[in-house]
C-alpha cells in the first residue's frame, strides 16, 4: 500500500464475491466509480481526471479477471502510481466456492471465464488461482461468505466514511481447526496448547460462553501467561499497524473444534481491546457445530 493526499482505492477479488455492492456502498459514500477499468488504460484515465478536475477526486476503480489478458498488467499499474507519487489501496473480495456456486445458481450469471462445457465450480478454482498474487497484494481482504448485502454495506460504509476515517476497526473470532482454517484471517492463534474443558465430563457439551468452561480456561496458568505475552504483542503492533495506515486487523483463535478454549479467549481478546479504546467485533464460527460431540 501506498498513502497521498490523492489516493485510489482498488477493488478486485473473486466474481460473485460482492464487488458490485461495494461499488454502490462507496459511491453513496461519494466516490466516483469505474467498474472494469482495462489496466492498460489505466494511466491514461487518471491523467484525463486529473488534467478535468485539477485534482483526484475520491476514487474506486474494479480491476478483475474479465480484463481478460490485460489483467496481467496489474502489478505495472500499481508501479506506474507509485511512480507519480499517487497513493492506493487494494480491497480484495472474496467468499467461499460454495457461496459462490450457489450466487451463480440464484442469479443464472455467466461466469467470466465460463467456456463451453465448463462448470461454474472450475471456473471458480482456475479464478482463485489467477488472483493468488493479488490476494497477497491486498491491504483489506473482506469475506462475504456470511454476509448479507446490508450487513457488507454497513462494513464498507464503517471502513471508508470521511467522519471514521481515523477509527482502527478489530475483528476477533473463534473457529475450529477440524473446521478449516478461516481464509480472511490477518492473524491466526492456535490455543490447543491450552488444558482443554472437553474432557471434564460436566463441561463436554457447554461451551466457552457458559461460565464454568470460561472460569475452567481462564484459570490456568499457562492462559494468564499466554493472553499477558499476546496482548503485550498486539500493544506494540496496532500503532504501528495505524501508522502505516491500516484500517482494519482481523484475529482468528482456533481450537480443535471452535467451541470451548477459542471461544473464551476471543472473548478476552476482544474485551482487552474495547477496554483499550479500539473499535472490536467479535463472532463465533463453529460454536454451534458439535453440539453432542465436541472438542
Amino acid at each position: 500500500m501506498t498513502g497521498n493526499n490523492e489516493s485510489i482505492l482498488i477493488i478486485t477479488g473473486m466474481s460473485g464475491a460482492g464487488k458490485s455492492q461495494v461499488m454502490a456502498a462507496l459511491e453513496d459514500l461519494g466516490y466516483f466509480c469505474v467498474d472494469n477499468l482495462p489496466p492498460s488504460l489505466f494511466a491514461r484515465f487518471i491523467r484525463y481526471k486529473r488534467l478535468a478536475h485539477g485534482e483526484l477526486p475520491k476514487m474506486a476503480v474494479i480491476i478483475d479477471v474479465r480484463g481478460g489478458e490485460d489483467f496481467y498488467s496489474f502489478e505495472q499499474v500499481l508501479a506506474g502510481l507509485t511512480s507519480e507519487g499517487l497513493g492506493y489501496r487494494i480491497l480484495f473480495m472474496e467468499a467461499s466456492d460454495a457461496v459462490l456456486v450457489s450466487r451463480y445458481k440464484e442469479t443464472r450469471r455467466r461466469h467470466p471465464l465460463a467456456s463451453s462445457g465448463r462448470s461454474v465450480s472450475d471456473c471458480i478454482v482456475e479464478e482463485r488461482q489467477r488472483l493468488t498474487e493479488m490476494r497477497g497484494l491486498a491491504d483489506i481482504v473482506i469475506d462475504t461468505t456470511d454476509l448479507t448485502n446490508r450487513q457488507l454495506s454497513a462494513m464498507i460504509v464503517k471502513m471508508f466514511s470521511e467522519n471514521e476515517s481515523e477509527i482502527f476497526t478489530v475483528s476477533v473470532s473463534s473457529f475450529g481447526f477440524k473446521y478449516g482454517l478461516p481464509i480472511d484471517a490477518d492473524m491466526v492463534i492456535d490455543v490447543r496448547f491450552l488444558p482443554n474443558p472437553y474432557y471434564i465430563e460436566e463441561m463436554r457439551y457447554q461451551n466457552g460462553l457458559d461460565a464454568p468452561v470460561r472460569d475452567y480456561v481462564l484459570g490456568k496458568q499457562e492462559t494468564t501467561e499466554f493472553l499477558n505475552l499476546y496482548l503485550a504483542l498486539l500493544r506494540f503492533l496496532l500503532p504501528n499497524y495505524i501508522k502505516e495506515g491500516k484500517k482494519n486487523l482481523s484475529i482468528a483463535v482456533g481450537c480443535t473444534g471452535g467451541r470451548h478454549r477459542s471461544v473464551t479467549i476471543a472473548e478476552a481478546i476482544a474485551a482487552a481491546f474495547t477496554t483499550n479504546g479500539y473499535d472490536a467485533s467479535l463472532s463465533h464460527r463453529d460454536i454451534e457445530k458439535g453440539n453432542k460431540i465436541s472438542f
